[in-house]
């Protein structure tokens, strides 16, 4: 794509990045085969394409973005399905959150808009103000169809409290931490974040316990928190920053100490710590380190498969469908390594058909675009279905809480299965389902 940018314009480094972005474009129109709004919506605008069309004008031009781009830059669910047809290597992520930086700092959202956004920043990176949410929302829940027919709030507070979970999610038991079994082998810090902990803190105590059976010591830094993914998505630039340097802070001491890797249990928190080295690139002081960050990063399960496989305890077989989270297969391009895994522990998986199109969780999206991601969930539970599996297991707490209210079918997470499979506790969704701890043959 041929671009026009001034000298000057260029001189700003984010310009120039983006800039080399829009020149990788040849306007092929692959990306709009993939793209969820594209398939939903068949407007040229909700496609990457059109995106990119709108992003260029305004960053060309120095506009102000206007509430036509707001609209569609709003619907791109940033999914990145369009990063992995691309046959040019257009780095779309960089792009659009370039735009969505942009669009904060030039356009003035409504009222409601503004009020509804920086409560989501206020509430969602803290697990301590997301608890107290969620016991507001679980509330609110008999007075939905109520709060759905108010005006301007109705539709997004509706999706909010349909999104909490049926039940208060309760906090763990204090237990003490697993016995590293000898010899030892690693030592890694494992991302605690900001959702999980509060939605499914059973996730990080099953990958703790898994870890510990493979002889891997694992450390949760107290300084480090959410990764700033929620605010970085919203536009929130400063915010998103502020969250990196302080968990590149909090793991450099780590490392310091010797640290093999720095592990992720949510997709979606992967994949921006794995660009804290670009987030952070103009950053003297954080720079260097939070390149070495963003180089010891890894999805829990690419640290597992580097693992001895351990003995199967219980006789498994159960059959599983495994949704792979947009932000594992197309913003960390993990694909066949979970399903490898969980195929070694004894499950049954399957492919679930469309595996490649959104959910519609992404980040907030189901929140700020409640009726797309409604209809994305319709889909992909209906494909999930399909492949008439005991359960589900994903990657990503988003998904996970997503899905789960468009179906019955118990989901978890893959690390509790491999947990199960290996020694540990039946995962708690999978209580009273197909799922008998039969002892291995």
């Amino acid at each position: 794509m041929q671009t026009t940018f001034t000298p000057r314009q260029l001189a700003d480094p984010h310009v120039a990045a983006s800039e080399k972005i829009l020149r990788t474009c040849v306007h092929c129109g692959f990306c709009t085969a993939t793209c969820p709004t594209y398939l939903l919506l068949g407007d040229e605008l909700d496609s990457p394409r059109g995106r990119i069309y709108l992003i260029k004008d305004m960053l060309e031009g120095g506009k102000p973005a206007t509430p036509e781009v707001v609209k569609h830059i709003d619907r791109c669910l940033s999914c990145l399905s369009c990063m992995t047809t691309c046959p040019s290597g257009v780095h779309y992520m960089h792009l659009v959150d370039h735009a969505r930086a942009h669009i904060e700092q030039t356009y003035t959202r409504s009222f409601s808009d503004r009020v509804l956004r920086a409560t989501l920043a206020a509430i969602l990176p803290y697990p301590g103000r997301f608890r107290l949410a969620l016991a507001g929302a679980l509330l609110a829940k008999p007075f939905r169809p109520l709060i759905a027919a108010l005006p301007v709030f109705g539709a997004r507070l509706s999706a909010m409290i349909a999104l909490a979970p049926a039940r208060f999610p309760s906090r763990p038991a204090p237990e003490p931490a697993p016995v590293v079994a000898a010899p030892r082998k690693g030592r890694v810090a494992i991302l605690d974040g900001c959702a999980q902990p509060a939605l499914a803190p059973e996730i990080n105590a099953a990958a703790r316990r898994l870890l510990a059976r493979h002889g891997v010591e694992v450390v949760i830094p107290p300084a480090a928190g959410c990764c700033g993914a929620l605010v970085h998505h919203m536009g929130r630039e400063p915010d998103a920053l502020d969250f990196a340097r302080r968990n590149v802070d909090a793991w450099t001491a780590e490392i310091e100490h010797g640290l093999d890797a720095i592990l992720v249990t949510a997709s979606g928190c992967g994949t921006t710590v794995k660009d804290y080295g670009f987030m952070l690139r103009e950053d003297t002081r954080y720079a260097a380190k939070a390149a070495r960050v963003s180089d010891l990063a890894r999805d829990v399960t690419e640290y597992l498969a580097t693992l001895e496989p351990l003995p199967t305890i219980v006789g498994a077989g159960q059959t599983i469908a495994y949704h792979s989270a947009c932000s594992m297969q197309h913003g960390q391009k993990i694909t066949d390594l979970p399903k490898r895994l969980l195929r070694a522990a004894g499950f049954n998986v399957k492919d679930v058909p469309e595996s490649h199109i959104c959910c519609g969780s992404a980040g907030v999206y189901n929140i700020l675009q409640p009726e797309i991601a409604g209809r994305l969930r319709a889909r992909k539970a209906a494909n999930i279905e399909k492949t008439r599996p005991d359960a589900i297991a994903a990657g990503n707490i988003g998904c996970m809480t997503q899905i789960a209210g468009g179906t019955s079918i118990p989901i978890v997470h893959t690390v509790e299965l491999l947990d199960w499979a290996t020694g540990g506790p039946l995962p708690r969704a999978l209580e009273g389902a197909r799922f008998a701890a039969r002892p291995s043959a």
